[in-house]
């Protein structure tokens, strides 16, 4: 599901200029939640991961992962590439473990997926730090164009370009397993996720790549190394 994508477009342009942030424009901050559908501990943190997506400052992003497949209920939703994000995150962390349901603040916090002051006071930290990137996607006739700039210079890279795919919501009746007889109701489920390429901040970026049907995107440029989330921008 995580994947390099061969077909992308992606020129360094001098002559191309990025858009400027719009003045007051709310700056948004990323939450991946880690969580399975097995996992009796993750309804309520599915619970806030569903009005974390009604919010305008958050980008929720619902990842499932693998691990508890065996426990009697497979995840209908699980992916093994997000359970390696997890890990690559724990790894870059200096954590020695994962869990569900856990939840990754700007690619860089990680908290308990139930500790909804925690997370809200991360979102505001994450909210209140300046802004590194400018970025700016559109979507049209198959194609998405995506556009961004480091208006530091001193800014280092590598930086990760990524492109992800989700399903506003649905509900899962989970028959076996810790959750079995329950309906689960889940929202903003990571359905595809790409590595677009790596981009050198000290030029202009300008990238293009085809997507398919109708379903939001989500365009993250993330520091190399599973480090912080610096700009992101949601299509819906």
């Amino acid at each position: 599901m995580i994947r390099s994508v061969l077909s992308l477009i992606l020129i360094a342009l001098t002559a191309f200029a990025a858009p400027a942030a719009h003045a007051g424009e709310e700056r948004r901050v990323v939450v991946e939640l880690f969580t399975s559908q097995g996992c009796s501990a993750c309804p309520p943190a599915d619970e806030l991961m569903r009005e974390l997506a009604k919010r305008g400052d958050v980008v929720a992003l619902a990842l499932h992962v693998d691990y508890w497949d065996y426990i009697g209920w497979k995840d209908s939703f699980a992916s093994p590439a997000f359970t390696a994000r997890q890990k690559a995150y724990a790894k870059a962390q200096g954590n020695p473990m994962v869990y569900t349901p856990q939840m990754i603040v700007g690619g860089r916090d990680q908290v308990m997926g139930t500790k909804e002051m925690k997370v809200v006071d991360l979102i505001a930290a994450h909210r209140a730090m300046p802004a590194q990137v400018v970025l700016v996607a559109t979507r049209e006739a198959g194609v998405l164009r995506i556009s961004a700039q480091a208006p530091d210079a001193s800014l280092e890279g590598p930086l990760v370009v990524h492109v992800v795919r989700y399903r506003p919501k649905d509900v899962v009746e989970v028959r076996r397993g810790e959750n079995a007889g329950k309906m689960l109701e889940y929202s903003n489920i990571v359905t595809d996720w790409q590595v677009a390429g790596e981009w050198d901040p000290a030029e202009r970026l300008a990238l293009q790549m085809p997507v398919e049907g109708d379903a939001p995107v989500v365009v993250m440029v993330q520091r190399g190394g599973h480090g912080p989330i610096l700009a992101v921008a949601e299509l819906k």
